[in-house]
């Protein structure tokens, strides 16, 4: 199982001094972020796409690049790549290149973003945005997958003998999740590739997710790609520790009564009560994320924000260091009792390759019987 950390790199006043972090001083405290997950043993680093003001990441292949040549082990991955405002050949194109540079420790995770006004900024149309994702990742699959590629749709124009360069490395394309909160489609989307279902999983309740979850599962094994249990899952979550419970809620309650995401609503206390945030120590921390099972099923990549809503870098990286050093030892081998031999792990790189090998392997085999 992955764990890691996923960021919407918003730039939040702290309520506690009012500063107001340059894009500057957080372009680099999202790269800081993502070195410290790779210090403290994490396997995942993500970064979401946008392109409107107060966030910054709206180039994450850029990012992602430059965190590649820093790291050696982290995979480096997009928590929304926007599928539906994005050029199916630029998304194609950019990814391959980052595949390479980074030694195929790379996958990404196609989203249609929460930001309405994105779409006639690229020419698109947001009463379309459930067809352009289904159209544009149609075509994108074939892009990584044929050498040429002859293709006609609505929404772009037509392509006759394209060759999308450069070829994923190995021949092997990035692994692809689906990500959504609440559109049953994505989960359709997924389950027809083969791919893989993020769940947000920060701001619905258990019964909500477990419905999103299970209608994946069971497409998937509709479309033929295995057993329900098989399908590939992941789930965010939000988390604030402390050693001591109090402290951690008496430290986040002024950043969470403000966030852009949840601020002016429910109380903190409802919200941790109704949804995934955890606020507290690491052992509640522990508790709940372990909770997730009980609904998602076995799963392969756990997410989770902690640098949000104006909380400063050294916060954040005191954050880091506990959910490295006192949480996730634990869920690794919690997560690993009792888990069925049928269930896979999280697709890599190195895993793809050697079932394409295999695949290609039985194929002659088949052709010499």
């Amino acid at each position: 199982m992955q764990f890691g950390i996923f960021t919407v790199g918003d730039v939040t006043p702290d309520p506690t001094t009012g500063r107001t972090p340059t894009e500057r001083e957080r372009i680099k405290a999202m790269v800081a972020i993502a070195l410290k997950a790779e210090e403290v043993g994490l396997d995942v680093f993500a970064t979401g796409e946008h392109h409107n003001p107060p966030f910054v990441p709206s180039s994450p292949t850029t990012m992602l690049g430059y965190i590649a040549a820093r790291t050696e082990k982290l995979i480096l991955s997009t928590s929304t790549t926007l599928i539906t405002t994005n050029d199916p050949v630029k998304i194609a194109e950019d990814f391959a290149m980052l595949q390479h540079l980074a030694d195929g420790r790379v996958d990404l995770m196609m989203g249609r973003g929460n930001t309405g006004p994105v779409y006639p900024w690229f020419g698109k149309d947001i009463r379309e945005g459930i067809n352009l994702a289904v159209e544009n990742y149609a075509l994108l699959h074939r892009l990584w997958r044929e050498d040429v590629v002859n293709w006609e749709g609505k929404f772009r124009t037509p392509l006759q003998g394209f060759t999308s360069t450069p070829r994923p490395l190995d021949g092997v394309a990035p692994f692809v999740w689906h990500g959504s909160i609440r559109s049953p489609e994505i989960a359709e989307q997924a389950a027809y590739y083969g791919d893989g279902f993020f769940h947000n999983n920060i701001f619905w309740p258990a019964d909500h997710t477990k419905r999103m979850v299970e209608l994946y599962r069971n497409r998937y094994a509709h479309y033929g790609h295995g057993t329900p249990e098989q399908a590939i899952v992941g789930l965010g979550g939000q988390v604030f520790m402390r050693r001591n419970s109090q402290d951690a809620v008496r430290e986040f309650r002024p950043y969470f009564d403000v966030a852009p995401v949840y601020g002016h609503g429910p109380s903190l206390e409802d919200f941790t009560a109704q949804t995934p945030l955890t606020v507290g120590s690491p052992q509640q921390v522990i508790e709940k994320t372990l909770a997730f099972r009980d609904y998602a099923g076995d799963y392969q990549r756990q997410l989770f924000l902690m640098d949000h809503a104006g909380l400063p870098l050294k916060t954040v990286l005191e954050q880091l260091d506990l959910l490295g050093e006192e949480v996730v030892p634990v869920l690794r081998e919690e997560f690993a009792k009792n888990r069925p031999a049928n269930v896979p792990d999280a697709p890599t790189h190195a895993s793809l390759l050697a079932t394409a090998r295999k695949e290609r392997e039985d194929r002659q085999e088949g052709v010499r019987a």
